[in-house]
């Protein structure tokens, strides 16, 4: 059974193993064994207590092949950006000017940068093994975080977004990066973006704070601004599917999109229903797959199909209620994988 659990300490090693394998631009989760244990710590922190209100806890969770014993791939959430290290971003923004003598009048692009300290929610820190990127496991990964957010609604801001990684190449060179942050940082993009985990307060004290005319950079800079790494095209699709959209702002290291959508508007959490286990079945129900999952603070998802029954809850696969540790009675939340068809 592949499960979707909260991360152990236990996870340090294989996860160090499981982000190896990847390329540049997985902003929040670097390949670092002392930053990742810190992150691990938080993330335990966090599930201990259920706050009333976010307060910018990380959540992560690991894919976990149970029968296997591997690691698959990871996701996380967190419930505030901001605090006492701002969130930074550019807003694109159009300047107008107009000359009644000159009978001209211009619009240009410009970049602003935002520094948001109680900003919303923010999901991120995904990445799955390239050995299981098949059978809906990419999509499950992504969209089992928003069953848990919907069970701990409290827990998370009305608003959240994700960063999508933006242009970069196999180097690690950024053309947007190259054409701005480099003249102030004096450093590559992949230090600027690794000493971002670390500590954030160099950006505040280097990073220009005036409008940029983006007609002022060079021309293949421009044309990066808010596109996507070709690899993450498929990542960009599945949260457009959920309801995310651009919300005009773009990374400051590399020029990605910042999407945003409301809580409420995401569409897992929309047909996600909560239902008492009424009976469990030997063998596996037909029917759409669903993310299945239990409702505490020691979460548990996993793929899986259900049953209504006539008198009210449902039937779950035995199999299915011994992974995320359910009895007969117990609340489940579900979700249909894949958008219903109108």
């Amino acid at each position: 059974m592949i499960v979707l659990r909260p991360i152990r300490l236990a996870d340090l090693e294989p996860l160090v193993r499981l982000l190896d394998r990847t390329t540049f631009g997985l902003t929040t989760l670097p390949s670092d064994r002392e930053l990742l244990q810190e992150r691990i710590l938080e993330s335990l922190h966090s599930f201990r207590r259920q706050p009333r209100k976010p307060g910018g806890e990380t959540y992560l969770f690991v894919l976990d092949d149970q029968e296997a014993a591997r690691l698959m791939g990871t996701c996380g959430v967190i419930s505030k950006v901001g605090g006492f290290e701002p969130f930074y971003a550019y807003r694109l923004e159009t300047d107008v000017r107009e000359s009644k003598i000159l009978g001209i009048r211009s619009e240009r692009r410009v970049l602003h940068l935002v520094r948001e300290h109680s900003g919303p929610s923010e999901i991120g820190s995904l990445f799955l093994a390239p050995p299981y990127r098949r059978g809906g496991l990419g999509r499950f990964l992504s969209l089992a975080r928003f069953v848990f957010m919907a069970e701990f609604r409290e827990c998370f801001e009305p608003i959240v977004i994700a960063e999508m990684r933006g242009v970069i190449d196999h180097l690690g060179r950024a053309p947007f990066w190259e054409a701005l942050g480099r003249h102030f940082f004096d450093i590559d993009y992949p230090k600027a973006d690794y000493l971002s985990m670390k500590d954030k307060r160099f950006i505040a004290e280097l990073m220009p704070v005036h409008p940029i005319y983006i007609t002022l950079l060079p021309q293949e800079a421009q044309e990066v601004i808010g596109q996507v790494h070709p690899e993450t095209r498929p990542a960009l699709r599945l949260l457009e599917g959920e309801g995310f959209r651009f919300g005009g702002m773009v990374d400051i290291f590399e020029g990605g999109p910042i999407l945003q959508a409301t809580l409420d508007e995401i569409r897992t959490i929309q047909e996600s229903r909560k239902e008492a286990v009424g009976e469990m079945s030997e063998e596996e129900l037909s029917g759409e797959t669903c993310i299945l999952a239990n409702t505490s603070l020691d979460f548990r998802a996993c793929l899986g199909t259900i049953a209504p029954l006539p008198g009210g809850g449902v039937r779950v696969p035995k199999a299915v209620a011994s992974a995320l540790d359910l009895h007969v009675g117990d609340p489940v939340r579900y979700a249909p994988l894949r958008p219903r068809k109108v």
